[in-house]
């Protein structure tokens, strides 16, 4: 067990797994970057450190570098709180991590198409054939329809937790519009200007060239005959949507125009970008957009925000949409339950990342299970994210339990349940020192003709005192996230 002296003195980790001293009972062995920097830490002194902090932050909201919560109607645009103490990821722990993302991708693109097309793995029974084709996000327009590389989902964000024991767990997958990458990067490019001194020397890997990283995966999967020089552009919902910061973000990174609705037409089954010299044809749509609102001619009507005749040209094979229209299926949290059996079928591997255990609402022994054990359980509605709806039963008042109780018996579908995990911490900046906040990974893979992940992920911290829901919605922040060189 390491000593701890100065500016983590008073830090105790409790009954959890610690991302920077390891196991509760200190049988961890601390690795010698670690406890460089654990040893920088602690000659660092609490005002200057509150104070490069506060300047940070002050940083981040100047940069524009914020999002909207839209259930608070007090705050149109707010920062991410941002920690400045880093989570620290071995290079034998992102291996882990690396393998079984990419391991997950791969069957989450297998599932997708076989879905849409043979629906084998419902034939066989493997997943039930009402949870795939009764699901909302279900697209049965999407069926017979040819993907390029048979690539569904080409960004994917797995949100993965540490238990107690240290073992990494997923806690779901996110297939549609995955959001974050964006805090990743300027995390590691505040903490590089605000605090070199604990870089120095450190060997992190790096994060800035996710941009590069995605467009060369979107240019791989441009339609047949462009991939030689293909348009890519990111199609935003607009200035209003809480994730348009990181829409202009990734649009500079990669060196394409950002554009809306309005800023494209559709001819004759080809998609066309107005500019002032023209029409220029586009091959690929990074789109940060609904399923329902890409084509008014094809799905809601009533949508401002897609292009007419859009879907048209993806059928016929001549523009990319990334991710594929249809793939919020895969992320459902009821399909969820079944990825370490879907894995199986397609890869023929056990999962390298094992799920939370779940039950799922919707079958009568995992309601009956989740209605006698709802105190101990965490209940979350399948459609929901962001953190919201979630019903963490040792901490919630019997009128919640009640309400919940409810809520099941309406409509058990739309419910599953898990253990509460004992969610990893890190030391984490507080007014009073330093203290324990639990946290979780969103490791983000970017898929073209093969999958690379971001060595690290958007690190989420719990800011409230004891709370196990991350999300920036409820409350939560980031870290930055130092992936070691071996």
């Amino acid at each position: 067990m390491i000593d701890l002296k100065g500016l983590l003195s008073t830090y105790e980790q409790g009954a959890y797994f610690c991302e920077l001293l390891g196991l509760p009972d200190g049988s961890s062995v601390t690795s010698k970057t670690a406890a460089t920097i654990i040893k920088r830490l602690d000659k660092l002194n609490l005002k200057a450190l509150k104070k490069r902090a506060l300047a940070a932050e002050h940083e981040l909201y100047n940069l524009g570098i914020t999002f909207t919560v839209y259930t608070d109607s007090q705050a149109i645009d707010r920062i991410l709180p941002f920690d400045v103490l880093p989570r620290i990821i071995s290079a034998a722990d992102f291996d882990i991590i690396d393998r079984g993302v990419q391991q997950r991708v791969a069957a989450i693109n297998a599932f997708l198409k076989d879905i849409y097309h043979d629906q084998k793995i419902l034939k066989d029974g493997v997943v039930p054939k009402e949870l795939v084709l009764g699901n909302e996000n279900y697209c049965k327009k999407m069926e017979g329809v040819e993907i390029p590389g048979d690539t569904y989902v080409h960004i994917c964000g797995i949100d993965i937790v540490r238990d107690t024991d240290g073992s990494f767990k997923v806690l779901e997958d996110n297939a549609r519009t995955p959001s974050g990458v964006s805090y990743v990067v300027e995390n590691r490019h505040l903490m590089l200007r605000t605090f070199p001194d604990l870089l120095k020397g450190v060997g992190v890997r790096r994060v800035s060239d996710y941009g590069l990283r995605l467009y060369q995966a979107l240019a791989e999967v441009a339609p047949a005959g462009r991939e030689e020089d293909p348009v890519v552009v990111l199609l935003s919902p607009g200035v209003f949507n809480s994730a348009y910061f990181e829409h202009v973000f990734l649009a500079r990174e990669m060196g394409v125009p950002l554009v809306e609705g309005s800023d494209l037409t559709a001819e004759d089954g080809v998609v066309y970008m107005k500019t002032t010299g023209g029409l220029q044809r586009v091959d690929v749509i990074y789109r940060r957009i609904g399923d329902d609102f890409l084509d008014p001619q094809a799905f809601r009507k009533d949508s401002m925000l897609g292009v007419s005749g859009l879907f048209d040209a993806y059928c016929r094979g001549n523009v990319t949409l990334a991710n594929a229209i249809g793939t919020g299926v895969a992320d459902d949290k009821a399909i969820y339950a079944y990825m370490p059996r879907i894995i199986k079928y397609y890869l023929d591997e056990e999962a390298i990342l094992q799920n939370v255990p779940t039950h799922i609402c919707g079958e009568p022994e995992g309601l009956k299970y989740t209605m006698d054990n709802i105190d101990k359980l965490v209940v979350k509605p399948v459609g929901e994210a962001g953190g919201y709806g979630v019903l963490v039963g040792p901490r919630a008042t019997k009128a919640e339990l009640d309400e919940r109780r409810q809520e099941l018996k309406d409509d058990p579908a739309n419910y599953i349940a898990q253990p509460v995990v004992g969610l990893s911490v890190c030391p984490t900046l507080m007014s009073d020192g330093i203290e324990p906040r639990h946290v979780d990974l969103r490791p983000f893979a970017v898929t073209g003709k093969s999958t690379w992940v971001l060595p690290g992920g958007l690190t989420r911290v719990a800011l409230n005192k004891g709370s196990l829901i991350v999300n920036s919605s409820q409350g939560g922040g980031s870290k930055d996230t130092w992936v070691l060189e071996k």
